[in-house]
């Protein structure tokens, strides 16, 4: 029988410059899964992790940088079949700032117009939420969904 599991985030990375949005593109590094495809961060939500905390562990171990704003967006599905389940990969925007510092799953990082990284990534779903992603932010925040969409940070002790 397979599974249905909400078990993976997608962070699209923001930050905001004077010509507009930019985000955050990864490159897989040899040896890993995937090798040189082009992401968004990504990665399993850790038993008894809520996904938005999955989110904010996510990008800051693979990328170095702490989340200044967190947003849900939407949810993908995708097949995993050696596992025979269907996934479900609840998708965030968060706002950072700073240069990334790579962890041993990605060899390169850059920072893309949303145009130039929907090129870029290699996953289709990926693509198609960073769309969805420049519609809802391109001001910089949800603007009237803001109190729908805005996940408040728990404060670490």
């Amino acid at each position: 029988m397979t599974q249905l599991e909400a078990g993976v985030v997608d962070v699209l990375a923001f930050r905001r410059k004077p010509a507009g949005l930019e985000v955050l593109v990864l490159r897989r590094a040899t040896g890993v899964r995937c090798t040189g495809a082009w992401e968004v961060v990504h990665g399993r939500v850790e038993p008894g992790e809520r996904p938005e905390d999955a989110a904010v562990r996510e990008v800051r171990e693979e990328t170095g940088l702490d989340v200044e704003r967190l947003y849900n967006l939407t949810c993908q599905p995708f097949y995993l079949h050696r596992l025979g389940t269907v996934q479900v990969a609840i998708v965030f925007v968060a706002f950072v700032a700073g240069e990334p510092q790579l962890g041993i799953e990605h060899d390169q990082a850059e920072w893309m117009t949303p145009d130039e990284a929907a090129a870029r990534l290699s996953w289709p779903r990926s693509a198609s939420a960073l769309r969805d992603a420049v519609q809802v932010f391109g001001g910089g925040d949800a603007g009237p969904m803001e109190d729908v969409l805005r996940v408040e940070l728990r404060v670490e002790s």
